[in-house]
């Protein structure tokens, strides 16, 4: 009992004191936002079409299924032009700052708003790379994904070198740029909430949702304006690594639960069973924008048959391999590639991009590292830094934005 008494409390200890896998969570961050945002530059000529108001699933359509299905999306609050442009143009500029780690609270809350108004203005041009782009964004929210690799790391960085001290929860947001934004979305909050443009009510709405990140977010930063007072700073933080260690829970649960389901439906198929069903997509003209590497993977039977079999083997085993470290890597190895295979192949360069940056959740955090530290160099420096040295009550003591060797991500990473 007390063996256990031990181990529960190191494990609280953990997950109140640390927000895990820094490293994953920042390559989830870059990973989609780089992947809406790649999607977005590639269809703006297509835009008025795929989500404009007169494209062929009209604004009136559109507004029929949102009032059933009560799904959020800011293009139903006008069918102006002008307005359209807007939603869009914020779509591509929170996509940006997320990507380089700007404000990564306020800037995940606005990708969000664009995934999810975007993809719910038009149900049917997505695919099974935009329903977890869209569940992504929304776990993304909760998470503390700007620790490593962003623009929010290196002024936490400077701040706590130019103050010599570390404060609990710093994140270093200091000047006027987080208040008076923290301000003008307040405005734009009360604008829509007095006009009635979401629907829901504030129980259990969308409008509860976004004022309680709102006061959240104002919360975070009056603790910050009295760091002496570190008690709220402290238990913000605990709150801030509980929320932000539950998402990573869950978005790992999504990627497992999303190729466990894959590789069972694949077993009950009968071409899948025969060994045949990887042929078949090979050969139509919608997925075969290189008909000639097609025809060469499918020359041969056997390649064809290991492949299919393959397929569901990695996928219906990934979930059980993830307390077996050098198995699961093994696999993600093999699963990434298959999705760049995919990418070629088929022609689906961004549903098999968004399945790597989910992938990527389980990346070992050694690896990570090594490639921030490689890129830093290519660089000639980069977001993560050298560690700086102050002076303390017991000589010079490290002072960094870089997590500590132990924070990783779990199941055997």
């Amino acid at each position: 009992m007390n063996r256990f008494s031990l181990a529960l409390a190191r494990a609280i200890a953990r997950v109140t004191e640390t927000a895990l896998g820094p490293y994953q969570t920042a390559v989830i961050r870059i990973g989609f936002a780089a992947t809406w945002l790649m999607f977005l530059l590639r269809e703006f000529p297509h835009r008025q079409e795929m989500y404009g108001p007169d494209g062929p699933w009209s604004w009136d359509l559109a507004r029929q299924l949102i009032a059933n299905n009560r799904a959020f999306t800011a293009l139903m609050w006008s069918d102006s032009q002008l307005w359209f442009e807007c939603v869009f143009a914020l779509a591509v500029l929170s996509s940006v700052l997320l990507m380089i780690g700007w404000r990564t609270r306020t800037m995940s809350v606005l990708f969000m708003i664009g995934v999810l108004s975007l993809q719910n203005r038009s149900v049917f041009m997505g695919d099974g790379g935009d329903n977890v782009l869209h569940l992504m964004a929304v776990y993304l929210v909760f998470t503390r994904c700007g620790q490593v690799w962003s623009l929010d790391a290196r002024r936490a960085r400077r701040g706590r070198a130019a103050s010599g001290r570390e404060i609990p929860g710093d994140t270093g947001e200091s000047g006027p740029v987080g208040p008076v934004l923290w301000g003008l979305l307040g405005l734009a909050l009360v604008a829509v909430t007095l006009t009635g443009k979401i629907d829901g009510g504030w129980l259990g709405g969308w409008l509860t949702v976004f004022w309680g990140l709102w006061a959240v977010q104002g919360l975070w930063w009056a603790a910050g304006r009295r760091p002496r007072a570190e008690q709220p700073r402290i238990l913000l933080d605990v709150v801030a690594n509980l929320a932000h260690n539950a998402a990573l829970a869950v978005i790992m649960a999504e990627a497992c639960l999303i190729y466990a389901t894959a590789g069972w439906y694949k077993i009950q198929g009968s071409r899948w069973q025969d060994g045949t069903a990887v042929y078949y997509p090979l050969h139509l003209d919608y997925f075969s924008p290189w008909p000639a590497l097609s025809d060469l993977l499918t020359a041969h039977g056997t390649m064809v048959l290991l492949v299919t079999y393959g397929t569901v083997v990695v996928q219906v085993a990934f979930p059980f391999t993830l307390f077996n470290r050098r198995v699961k890597n093994v696999l993600l190895a093999v699963m990434m590639t298959e999705h760049a295979v995919i990418a070629v192949v088929l022609g689906l360069p961004f549903f098999s991009l968004a399945m790597i940056a989910a992938d990527a959740v389980f990346l070992p955090t050694s690896f990570l590292r090594r490639v921030g530290g490689w890129v830093a160099r290519t660089r000639g420096g980069g977001f993560p830094g050298r560690a700086r040295t102050v002076p303390g009550p017991r000589g010079q003591r490290p002072l960094s934005s870089e997590p500590a060797e132990g924070t990783h991500v779990g199941f055997g990473a």
